[in-house]
């Protein structure tokens, strides 16, 4: 058997072959493939990696031609950094890299660094998601940011870059469901829509917790009133039970609103 491969039997008894390499005493697998050649070049184009000063994390692409490459990846953040990290990531002067099939590159605040090295960021239909304890959760989760959310409108990136996901590079303007922030002479105001076979506005208002309370009761009154439609929960961590409670209770509904609902 050629250096760096081993054959191995699926569980039809199939032949296929497994490439691995050992670097600083540490063993890693390179993947499996259908022929020992397609092996020992995955095998070669690792060491190369590793041994090469020539090929570099900006031009590693073109220097493979058969070794995964978000494989590549990892040898080159162990060459270079010294670090193995199993998903693809590459890690920056101050943030990290991770390479999506080698190419696409997102960028990332090193408070994520444990999180990414654990999860793999997958893509469908140009969304960026990780599977976690059975669930799907698109990585803008992290920051705040709604699935339903309009980019431009509820967040912006600073840089205007959307592959640069740091922390400081996301600002989000709207953190809340049916709540829009809007600015006019200088005030900021919190309006609060519902769509029920069409919109109502319920109100404007002083600040955003209270906006996103009213929305609340009026997806609860709307259900009351018997409208069959899932709304979603707005939760305000920072305020208590009570003090939820007292701005619930305070806070009134337009009449047409109450009027649709009594009426429908």
């Amino acid at each position: 058997m050629k250096t760096g491969v081993y054959a191995a039997k699926k569980k039809d008894g199939s032949l296929y072959f497994r490439a691995s390499l050992t670097f600083k005493r540490k063993h890693i697998s390179l993947g499996s493939y259908l022929t020992e050649n397609e092996a020992e070049k995955a095998y070669k184009e690792g060491t190369a990696i590793l041994s090469s000063p020539f090929v570099t994390i900006e031009d590693y692409l073109s220097k493979i031609h058969t070794l995964n490459p978000e494989k590549a990846v990892s040898l080159l953040n162990l060459r270079d950094n010294g670090t193995y990290i199993k998903t693809p990531i590459y890690l920056r002067q101050g943030y990290f890299s991770y390479f999506i099939k080698g190419k696409n590159e997102l960028k990332f605040s090193n408070d994520d660094l444990f999180y990414y090295s654990m999860h793999t960021i997958l893509v469908h239909d140009g969304h960026y998601y990780v599977n976690d304890y059975g669930m799907q959760y698109a990585i803008l989760d992290r920051f705040g940011i709604r699935p339903y959310a309009v980019k431009g409108r509820d967040y912006i990136f600073a840089n205007g870059d959307e592959s640069d996901l740091r922390y400081e590079n996301i600002i989000v303007i709207n953190r809340f469901h049916g709540v829009r922030r809007l600015e006019a002479n200088g005030v900021t105001r919190y309006e609060v829509r519902i769509k029920i076979n069409g919109e109502f506005l319920i109100g404007r208002f002083r600040t955003e917790e209270r906006a996103a309370i009213a929305y609340n009761k009026a997806a609860d009154l709307a259900v009351r009133g018997g409208i069959k439609k899932k709304f979603p929960q707005n939760y305000i961590e920072k305020l208590s039970a009570k003090e939820y409670a007292d701005i619930y209770t305070d806070i009134s509904m337009p009449k047409k609103y109450l009027d649709y609902l009594t009426e429908k």
